[in-house]
């Protein structure tokens, strides 16, 4: 049930399915265990982070999709949910991961971490300098 499910979000992801605001793909094509994904998120429009592009890595450990992937940023980004020293988001903090369901998937993830960066208490929170990296 792993490999369909990877299967099925790589050909999703692939083919750029869903609203567009946010990609993801394999880290490394040859993966065979599908465990390293990239993520992009497009900064929602109308906050601080209005046309930035986040990158995210994810990884689908053994037991996905019954547990959801680990998160982090490589770009910095100020959000409750993510240890600034580290970029991991926290499960706890991030409805998504801690509500988790096994049919979820990665784009539910870089999706609610997009609707994170838009909510009121968010959108104007002050943000490290585009381009600088966890």
């Amino acid at each position: 049930p792993r490999n369909f499910k990877l299967l099925e979000e790589l050909e999703k992801g692939e083919k750029g399915i869903g609203d567009g605001t946010c990609s993801y793909g394999l880290l490394d094509g040859d993966d065979i265990s599908m465990s390293d994904w990239n993520g992009t998120i497009l900064g929602p429009g109308h906050t601080v982070h209005e046309n930035r592009i986040y990158s995210l890595k994810l990884h689908c450990g053994d037991l996905y999709p019954d547990v959801p992937p680990t998160v982090s940023f490589l770009s910095r980004v100020n959000l409750p949910c993510v240890n600034q020293t580290t970029g991991r988001v926290d499960p706890a903090k991030l409805t998504c991961l801690s509500n988790w369901k096994r049919t979820y998937g990665l784009e539910t993830v870089l999706v609610d971490l997009r609707r994170e960066m838009a909510s009121p208490s968010n959108r104007k929170l002050p943000q490290p300098p585009e381009g600088s990296t966890f």
